[in-house]
């Protein structure tokens, strides 16, 4: 079996973008809460913030399974190649049967 592909994210790089996350979020909640505007709107501003982040998670998911797809199919043509590297001898004479 093959060693796992390291990951390429730093723990640094994903607090930065859990904290950005965090912080964007936040701000956009207060804005809606303190909008001078009636219920209704701040509800429906809410919804939409709300629809807004989870398809960004879906989207960050379907994002992710694509890489993660086409890793796997890379490391597995790459076997492929290197085992057709290995099994060729450049100094093999042909004879014709």
């Amino acid at each position: 079996m093959t060693a796992p592909v390291p990951r390429k994210t730093t723990t640094a790089f994903f607090v930065q973008a859990g904290l950005s996350f965090g912080v964007a979020l936040f701000a956009a909640c207060v804005a809606i809460i303190y909008l001078p505007v009636g219920v209704w709107i701040r509800a429906f501003l809410g919804l939409a913030l709300l629809y807004v982040v989870t398809s960004a998670f879906t989207l960050a998911k379907c994002i992710r399974d694509h890489q993660e797809t086409t890793e796997v199919v890379g490391r597995v043509d790459q076997a492929r190649l290197d085992k057709l590297l290995t099994e060729h001898d450049p100094f093999k004479v042909h004879t014709a049967a």
